[in-house]
């Protein structure tokens, strides 16, 4: 999907997210072409952080915004959704207290690479064009959630 296909009322929450889900697999993909060990580290980090504000914005904003519009059409999809981040900040919290030199440090990464990309390959595949179809206006919630981005970048003083 891309942000030229969404229609305006949804461009603010719906770009907001694709800008974010484009950051997390060039993320990704640096990360499995590095062959540095440290700089692999460091990408790693750097994703399981960006992965966390992602998750973080999603569930107090987005996903509560979105059920409450129709339970019957978005329910399901937010509680797949929900599930698929408990598992992504199980494995992040395993990762943030590893190093390369972990045995399974890189097999983490990659498994949560791949969750990764499922999750968002469900978010751009399903819920959105779902979204789009029934025409929600997510220009307010887009709003709250990129002031929201704002504080916890400048809570974890991340650029």
């Amino acid at each position: 999907m891309d942000k030229a296909d969404i229609p305006l009322a949804q461009r603010d929450a719906l770009g907001l997210m694709l800008d974010d889900h484009l950051k997390i697999k060039h993320l990704f993909k640096a990360f499995g072409r590095e062959k540095d060990a440290e700089t692999r580290e460091a990408i790693a980090h750097e994703a399981c952080l960006t992965l966390t504000v992602i998750a973080q914005i999603e569930e107090e904003l987005f996903y509560p915004y979105v059920r409450a519009q129709n339970e019957a059409a978005f329910g399901p999809l937010i509680d797949k959704a929900m599930v698929e981040h408990s598992c992504i900040r199980s494995l992040i919290a395993q990762i943030q207290g590893m190093t390369s030199e972990d045995s399974l440090f890189y097999a983490k990464v990659a498994v949560l690479g791949e969750l990764t990309s499922h999750h968002v390959n469900g978010e751009e595949g399903e819920l959105f064009p779902k979204l789009i179809v029934m025409n929600e206006d997510l220009r307010e919630i887009g709003a709250k959630m990129h002031q929201r981005k704002e504080e916890i970048t400048v809570e974890a003083h991340i650029a």
